[in-house]
């Protein structure tokens, strides 16, 4: 199995062609369930400048990983289980005060950040916190840079 499943871009359009012959527009956990149960075909539709290309989604397992619907601790480098995180605000931090702010993150308990939106969703579960996934991040060592809703942070 591929480490990457190539069809994430915000611009992808995924739909169902059920057994009848019905077209959906659809995506997440429903439609992978219904493919599931043999209820349907899901295909991503790749947009293009002049055409678009329409592509069978026959790797269920990968589709799921890639999106969550799954967990996957190869590929994201998180365990499923309840994270030893310590944070700090960063010292680069310029707004302190502002809606969101930096902070380095280190997890004691051995697993890295390799998908920060599966970080982010088990980190909104673990601890509340709303962790921004449309901004850079990176990491130095066991170090990890993010930017967080500096509400929803708590020791």
């Amino acid at each position: 199995m591929k480490e990457e499943f190539p069809y994430t871009l915000s611009t992808m359009c995924y739909i169902e062609v059920r057994n009848d012959g019905e077209v959906l527009w659809g995506g997440g956990h429903e439609a992978y369930e219904r493919v599931r149960r043999g209820e349907c075909r899901l295909y991503a539709v790749w947009p293009g400048q002049w055409s678009s290309h329409l592509f069978a989604i026959d790797d269920l397992d990968q589709y799921a990983a890639a999106f969550g619907l799954v967990h996957d601790e190869k590929r994201t480098g998180l365990a499923d289980h309840q994270h030893e995180v310590s944070w700090s605000v960063s010292p680069y931090e310029k707004r302190p005060n502002g809606s969101y702010v930096s902070i380095e993150v280190q997890l004691g308990c051995g697993c890295s950040i390799r998908d920060l939106k599966a970080f982010a969703k088990q980190m909104r579960e673990q601890r509340g916190w709303d962790v921004a996934t449309t901004t850079g991040w990176g990491s130095a060592g066991d170090t990890y840079s993010i930017r967080v809703r500096r509400t929803s942070l708590r020791q």
